[in-house]
């Protein structure tokens, strides 16, 4: 058996990001206990600068175990019982797969629905919050990244301020990549990933949840549907109790901390406002080789340009070539996309101008 040793790419997918030296020279830090008084002295310092990058005050602020999508459960299981109704946008696949989750947790869901690339307009939404009072989470995907859409938040925040409905956003893709102002927005629960602009590797999923999501968890009838993502347990964790729950994935954390640190360095707006611009050059250079937005006009992500292939191209072939003679990874469309859109990412570490040089000049001569 040979030693690993996997190809250096240029990912510009939807999802892992390229890595920064630091954070991987974190990763290779002696592993010390989850106990240790420095590893918990630095589990204080990655709930700060977490609630710095979700721009939130609030104290249950941690990072999951597990990827994006183990935030996800943590979102619904924790607040969802069974016969709660739970109103969801859908507009890929990743508002469909939140339907799953609530569902599984036996809710009733309410479907709001806009076509892939477009947005859930806030009115229509507001709208089925309106004829569903009561209603126990409202959920939207703020950043949907099948699509490249990104989803206006605010007025449904500003809906539900008074409300004892829970505002809960998928953030896995747009957290320190764009603006998202959990307090401001009103957002009562948020989950985000590591592998997308935090530039991390996958593993770890941040939530925040607001002091009104943390009552409903405290109020909450029935036991938490799973026992590794319960809160109202691993916040004894990451409390200030520190009662052992499960061994936490010391190494990551480790690596959290520097991408987190990194982040801090650069400052949030500054980061946000590189993604904004290289983004925007991104686009026009796809456009000039004949790529077609697909998201709407107004409200495409910067840090996910989703793109129509050119007619006639082969999209697994032509995403081969990149990969095999250039060493660059692009994203192919998912279900109703799938072989007619690209989703080419800018993320974090992967966003810079010298990955637009070399993609637009790969895809010159495949295109």
């Amino acid at each position: 058996m040979k030693k690993l040793s996997p190809p250096a790419r240029i990912l510009m997918g939807p999802g892992p990001s390229n890595v920064s030296s630091e954070v991987y020279a974190a990763l290779a830090t002696p592993i010390i206990g989850h106990l240790d008084p420095d590893f918990l002295a630095m589990m204080d310092e990655i709930g700060d600068m977490l609630r710095a990058v979700f721009q939130t005050r609030n104290r249950l602020t941690i990072p999951m175990s597990g990827t994006g999508s183990s935030g996800m459960e943590t979102a619904f299981v924790n607040v969802v019982e069974p016969g709660d109704t739970v109103v969801i946008g859908v507009n890929g696949v990743f508002g469909e797969r939140m339907c799953d989750v609530a569902s599984r947790c036996g809710a009733k869901t309410v479907r709001v629905e806009a076509p892939w690339g477009d947005i859930i307009e806030p009115d229509a939404f507001i709208s089925a919050l309106k004829q569903n009072r009561g209603a126990k989470v409202a959920a939207l995907v703020h950043a949907e990244t099948s699509t490249g859409a990104r989803q206006p938040l605010e007025d449904v925040g500003a809906h539900l301020a008074d409300s004892q409905t829970l505002f809960l956003v998928d953030a896995v893709t747009s957290l320190a990549g764009c603006d998202l102002r959990i307090d401001e927005w009103g957002i009562d629960i948020c989950y985000s990933g590591t592998q997308k602009c935090l530039s991390v590797p996958p593993g770890i999923s941040p939530v925040t949840f607001s002091e009104k999501a943390a009552r409903a968890l405290e109020n909450k009838k029935s036991k938490v549907q799973s026992w590794y993502l319960d809160l109202s347990m691993i916040c004894r964790y990451w409390g200030s109790e520190r009662v052992y729950h499960h061994t936490a994935p010391v190494s990551m954390l480790f690596a959290l901390r520097e991408g987190l640190r990194v982040i801090m360095e650069e400052g949030l707006q500054k980061r946000f406002e590189r993604h904004k611009t290289l983004g925007a050059e991104l686009t026009g250079r796809l456009g000039a080789l004949g790529f077609k937005p697909f998201a709407r006009e107004g409200y495409r992500l910067p840090m996910l340009a989703s793109v129509i292939l050119p007619e006639g191209m082969d999209d697994a072939f032509a995403r081969r070539r990149l990969l095999d003679e250039h060493g660059i990874e692009v994203g192919p469309g998912l279900g109703e996309t799938k072989g007619g859109i690209w989703r080419v990412g800018l993320m974090g570490e992967s966003c810079k101008a010298e990955n637009i040089d070399a993609l637009s000049i790969a895809l010159a001569d495949i295109v």
